[in-house]
């Protein structure tokens, strides 16, 4: 199990598809309705007006709300087409669930950015939760981009350096 803390602002962080790793640290969360908002603030610039810097940055596909946070299916459209504009910005991981596309991969590659996925046990997963507020778009409610702490939140490496562990 390889530790890593977030934001990690290390060179290279040596994961291979496969590897099983937790994180600690602060993670953001977004789905299908304010991830195409990210993006274009992204590459706007503004992010850093909501307190954001995705260096070294967790973004899990999820929702937050009362009933605690789980992955969604990462390959959603509004997904899916974040991952590589984010990580061209700094985003160092993508947490969800599901598969992604070659063309995804090598983006992922490009940017040496990684997807990791995490089974769907919103009670483990929400026990790992600490603080938790919307930073972005606070009126989607639980589809808002947060920001939350975590600690030693399990997950594995789907795609590293252009190899995924899903069969063709």
């Amino acid at each position: 199990m390889k530790k890593i803390t977030v934001p990690f602002l290390g060179e290279d962080c040596g994961l291979e598809a496969g590897d099983l790793v937790e994180l600690s640290g602060k993670i953001y969360c977004g789905r299908d309705a304010v991830l195409p908002h990210v993006v274009a603030m992204a590459k706007e610039g503004t992010l850093g007006d909501y307190g954001v810097d995705l260096r070294g940055a967790v973004i899990f596909h999820t929702a937050v709300s009362c009933a605690g946070i789980a992955p969604t299916t990462t390959s959603k459209p509004e997904i899916q087409s974040s991952m590589v504009p984010l990580s061209e910005k700094g985003a160092k991981f993508h947490l969800g669930k599901g598969l992604i596309s070659p063309e995804t991969v090598e983006g992922l590659k490009r940017t040496h950015a990684y997807f990791l996925i995490t089974p769907p046990v919103a009670a483990l997963l929400t026990a790992q939760m600490g603080e938790c507020h919307a930073v972005i778009h606070p009126e989607f409610g639980m589809e808002a981009f947060y920001e939350i702490s975590v600690k030693d939140f399990p997950a594995i490496v789907a795609a590293a350096n252009g190899e995924t562990i899903f069969s063709e």
